[in-house]
């Protein structure tokens, strides 16, 4: 990953420093940087984090509210000194020039540092710290995409003595702020890496991204270390959006440093008068708020409800401030930002009682867009919602943008009244013109800001209205899903029946397959016992020759009972195909064999039943019965005798 080799380049260059010059880094505020252990890069964890970041609210925005990292999270997790000048100042002459290019831009900034460098006493001594600090500032604290490292940092760089001045954390954290505005879809790690990663384990320790291995060490980066994952980036991103999306709101952890000293911190001290605060930060021709009103409760307060900041309302000075040429004087171009950061900002306060006006304010403005995962569904009614509050703001707006025109325009007719009606001296007249003239200059702009208002009126009310759209769609499918989903159930609950009918006919079957096949084994005994009563022809047996032919009619009558049984019950389960074919097949086999079981008992039968009158006339007779001319001993037929 380019961080982890951006920091054991940059860590390198720090041990190739001499001693005393590893100490001055010291006194610049920059050693606990590199007390800190390098940690493995968690390129997901920073993107599902990316993804959540508000360009307009400069913070993340999360299912349970905004949370923003603080000056007070800088200084404890990576020790660098939140306090001091704003860095802003000292770019007075650092900027690009109009039509001066990468080369040229390069060579006036060496220019120049080498005229300061040649000023000082010694200049070979601190050639190498310089070289040091540019490397450092340029690929760790302030890295920017790709493997440049940035000259920009020249001009703070010019008097040593001066650099530990700066409020190197406070332009750190604008710097963070800047690069996850950036896009959401990068992998890449921007800046002392350690740093989200570490405010992400703080804050939501469930996710498990992070182990505690090193407790109590300062600053609060070398505690911790990155857990090994070693599934694909695309499974690892999609888990921990599912797992930010479903976090309990309990176990988010708002203040975590309530059990925390100052032991072994002692830039805490200075730097604890701009915790808590709201305030403008300044860092290289960039200035940025910082909006820590939106994130209450971790400062221990309740969540009152505010004014979420809107990029069409406000302006966003990171994008006004930025390539600024070295003619423009920042102290007179931006002087309330500049006095706002040297007064330490804005003390936040609340004096709500619950968070619940918050939290609805909350997804009004946001709705279902603070989900990331593919499980959850966008809450289109909570879209519809924040659309409908947009444009209601908006057409307030738009209202008071009119009442101002109005307000300008009679006042510019009274000032033209008052100049044709009155004479005055020519200093008079030209103060009127020069009036008239503001006037007409303020009635354009507000006209001009007019028409834009109307513009996003009509785009908002666009969008309400494709929104309400979407969400008849959404409901119509709704229901056409529940139709088909009970549909699908009903046919569920007759397939699961057909096939407990099918499993009974089958049982049923197995039954009269079993009974059958008793059947015919006391069939074949009789007819057994038949064929050895009839071969011995004695008179004491013809009873139980008779009893035997009745059962064996009997038996007859049974089996066509069964078939006719097998019968029905595949005509009665007909309903079910599988049951009707499991039964038509059983029953046809069933009958074709009784069928034929039937006529050739029936043919046996008859057969005998001649055989026993013909032997019955002879004993009658006096005579004894010659057998049959063609018939032989074991010719295997059963109505053979002597």
């Amino acid at each position: 990953m380019r961080a982890r080799v951006s920091w054991t380049l940059v860590l390198a260059a720090f041990l190739a420093l001499p001693p005393f010059q590893r100490d001055r880094v010291e006194e610049m505020g920059f050693g606990a940087v590199f007390r800190t252990e390098r940690m493995r890069v968690d390129p997901a964890l920073t993107q599902a984090l990316r993804s959540r970041w508000d360009t307009e609210a400069n913070a993340f925005v999360f299912p349970w509210g905004h949370i923003i990292p603080s000056l007070e999270d800088v200084s404890r997790i990576t020790g660098l000194r939140v306090y001091g000048k704003a860095e802003s100042l000292g770019l007075f002459e650092a900027g690009k020039n109009a039509g001066e290019s990468e080369d040229e831009y390069l060579e006036r900034l060496a220019r120049v540092s080498r005229r300061e460098l040649a000023s000082e006493p010694g200049p070979q001594a601190d050639l190498d710290l310089r070289r040091f600090l540019v490397l450092f500032l340029g690929r760790l604290l302030f890295a920017t995409r790709g493997d440049v490292v940035h000259c920009r940092f020249l001009p703070l760089l010019a008097d040593l003595g001066e650099v530990g001045g700066y409020a190197w954390g406070a332009a750190f954290l604008a710097h963070q702020f800047d690069c996850l505005s950036a896009s959401d879809w990068q992998t890449f790690t921007s800046g002392f890496y350690p740093f989200l990663q570490v405010w992400a384990y703080l804050h939501l320790p469930a996710l498990g991204r992070g182990e505690l291995t090193r407790p109590g060490l300062v600053p609060i980066a070398r505690r911790w270390e990155s857990r090994r994952d070693t599934r694909h980036l695309a499974d690892q991103l999609e888990r921990l959006q599912e797992a930010i999306d479903s976090y309990p709101y309990l176990d988010v952890v708002w203040q975590l440093y309530l059990g925390e000293g100052d032991e072994g911190q002692p830039w805490l001290v200075q730097a604890r008068p701009y915790f808590g605060r709201s305030v403008w930060l300044h860092a290289l021709n960039l200035v940025l708020p910082l909006n820590l009103f939106l994130t209450q409760r971790s400062l221990g307060f309740t969540e009152s409800v505010v004014e979420f900041p809107v990029r069409d309302r406000f302006r966003r000075p990171g994008w006004s401030f930025r390539g600024l040429h070295d003619t423009t004087d920042w102290r007179e171009r931006e002087q309330e930002q500049i006095e706002n950061w040297e007064r330490k900002g804005k003390s936040v306060k609340s004096t709500a009682t619950t968070d619940d006006a918050y939290l609805r304010a909350y997804a009004l403005k946001y709705g279902g867009k603070v989900y990331k995962s593919a499980r959850h569904q966008v809450d289109v009614a909570g879209e519809v919602a924040s659309l409908r509050a947009l444009l209601l703001s908006a057409t307030h707006d738009r209202e008071a943008a009119r009442r101002e025109t109005e307000e300008l325009r009679r006042e510019l007719e009274s000032v033209r009244r008052r100049a044709s009606g009155a004479s005055s001296s020519r200093g008079g007249e030209s103060d009127r013109a020069s009036l008239q003239a503001q006037l007409t200059a303020a009635i354009s702009r507000a006209e001009e800001a007019e028409r834009h208002l109307e513009d996003q009126e009509r785009d908002l009310r666009l969008s309400t209205e494709h929104a309400m759209d979407l969400q008849a769609q959404r409901d119509r499918y709704q229901r056409e899903l529940q139709t088909t989903r009970g549909n699908r159930d009903q046919l569920h609950i007759q397939a699961e029946a057909a096939e407990t009918q099918a499993m009974e006919v089958i049982s049923e079957c197995d039954q009269l397959r079993t009974q059958m096949e008793a059947a015919e084994a006391r069939v074949a005994a009789m007819t057994t016992e038949l064929a050895a009563l009839r071969v011995g022809r004695s008179p004491a047996d013809r009873e139980e020759l008779e009893r035997l032919r009745a059962e064996l009619r009997l038996q007859e009558s049974l089996a066509q009972r069964l078939q006719q049984i097998v019968t029905d019950i595949g005509r009665s389960r007909s309903r079910s195909r599988s049951a009707a074919s499991v039964s038509k097949a059983t029953g046809g086999t069933v009958g074709q064999y009784l069928a034929s079981s039937s006529s050739r008992r029936r043919n046996e039968t008859e057969e005998r039943r001649h055989q026993d009158e013909g032997g019955a006339q002879g004993e009658g007779g006096g005579g004894a019965m010659l057998p049959p001319p063609d018939r032989q001993e074991g010719s295997g037929e059963c109505g053979g005798g002597e």
